[in-house]
């Protein structure tokens, strides 16, 4: 086997394994109807002119099933961390009680978890895309490698079944990614 095309599959799955992680942690700022803390990942709070991530600032404890609390680790911030929230447009409202922010997830209606089921279904689509892409740079290096290399014809043919099968696996694991998160968005 070709040292080059080793190198270029290896390449390729590493990429793909990026694309699937990135998937998982879109899936993680989903709203469920459930109090997950990685949801508050994307907001950036104002802290003295710089922006700072919420949670490196702020302890955040799931309370019940439906209720986060933000705790900062400087009270005199509190004010910005609400600004910051409502800013993200989570859809959620803070509530403070001058110590901490309580964010109370209000259960979901039917119709916003089927458009949450759409939103996790073109987030798995853009994910596939990803790996598509990835298949495509994999199957182009390939080409370059058979001409550059004078790799036999049969060969070639035994590396892009090689590349389908490495990219059907991932875009089955996108599927059963998506499956999942639906499933959870759709639970009552």
């Amino acid at each position: 086997m070709s040292e080059t095309v080793e190198a270029l599959l290896k390449t390729g799955e590493e990429k793909m394994d990026k694309a699937i992680a990135q998937l998982k942690r879109e899936f993680a700022t989903v709203r469920t109807g459930r109090a997950n803390p990685a949801i508050l990942d994307k907001v950036q709070v104002d802290y003295y002119g710089t922006p700072t991530p919420l949670r490196q600032m702020s302890q955040v404890t799931v309370q019940d099933g439906t209720t986060l609390v933000i705790t900062p680790y400087d009270k005199s911030i509190l004010k910005e961390i609400e600004k910051a929230i409502i800013k993200a447009e989570l859809g959620i409202a803070p509530n403070s009680d001058g110590i901490c922010l309580r964010l109370q997830f209000p259960p979901l209606t039917e119709d916003r978890r089927k458009e949450i089921a759409k939103d996790v279904k073109k987030m798995g689509e853009e994910a596939k895309v990803a790996v598509r892409n990835v298949r495509r740079d994999m199957s182009d290096g390939l080409k370059k490698a058979e001409k550059a290399d004078n790799i036999p014809e049969d060969m070639v043919k035994d590396y892009q079944d090689k590349i389908q099968k490495i990219t059907d696996k991932y875009t089955k694991t996108i599927d059963d990614s998506v499956s999942e998160k639906e499933k959870e968005v759709m639970t009552v």
